[in-house]
């Protein structure tokens, strides 16, 4: 993991305002829907150094605000890494990084650390750098989040690839 004083890219490489994939194109690549979407939209895409940045636009009436500590609502950490774990699956998809008739879940997270707080109105900016990649297996990335350039967050997460039909199945 990075120390926090390195960043995974410069501020001055990309525009927040710059949209590459707005949520419709987010939602082609990822299968999360209603409170569970937690991706804006994508600003930057290098598929050479396999960075990307995303943002998520928090808003006042997040199903989460009301009982996240009332009277002073801040990101839950754990929401956090879920914004960092869809920006992931969002490159992984693009690419083809988890293989035909698969999605991307949850595998782990590894060295998370919290650095600041988030709250309703931010915009919670995330750059990921995909780390490690088996192939139709597995996915690692190194996520930094940042509000403006302030450094809120950074760790580790851990793709695994899961066929598609596993997640529509009814139990």
């Amino acid at each position: 993991m990075a120390k926090s004083k390195e960043l995974l890219l410069e501020f001055h490489e990309f525009d927040p305002n710059h949209v590459v994939a707005d949520i419709e194109a987010i939602r082609r690549c990822n299968p999360q829907r209603y409170e569970m979407e937690q991706l804006t939209a994508v600003c930057f895409e290098d598929s050479e150094r396999h960075i990307t940045v995303g943002y998520k636009d928090l808003a006042q009436d997040e199903f989460w605000v009301r009982g996240h500590m009332p009277g002073m609502p801040l990101l839950p950490g754990v929401i956090m890494c879920e914004v960092a774990a869809q920006l992931c699956s969002f490159y992984s998809q693009r690419h083809g990084l988890h293989g035909e008739n698969a999605i991307l879940g949850f595998g782990g997270m590894n060295d998370i650390r919290f650095r600041g707080v988030v709250r309703p109105g931010d915009r919670l900016l995330v750059v990921s750098k995909l780390i490690r990649v088996r192939k139709g297996v597995m996915v690692t990335s190194q996520f930094q989040a940042f509000v403006g350039q302030t450094l809120v967050g950074e760790g580790e997460i851990v793709g695994v690839a899961l066929p598609k039909d596993a997640a529509t199945r009814s139990n």
